[in-house]
């Protein structure tokens, strides 16, 4: 499936519960698939849980 087909269907599940649930299913059908997109990224080997938690060497020079 290309990149177009999956965003044309993202748009279209969102609308559909936009549509049909209001508000509060928009956002939480979209928190749910970006919770689904990163999970699946991280199966596929994409993202490491290490990249989630490790500290940038830029970060901890702003903070001081």
């Amino acid at each position: 499936m290309s990149m177009a087909v999956a965003g044309l269907l993202a748009g279209m599940v969102l609308g559909f519960a936009g549509f049909f649930g209001g508000f509060g299913a928009f956002i939480l059908v979209a928190a749910l698939g970006a919770i689904g997109f990163v999970a699946g990224r991280f199966l596929d080997g994409d993202v490491t849980a290490g990249e989630f938690f490790r500290q940038r060497s830029g970060d901890r020079d702003r903070r001081r």
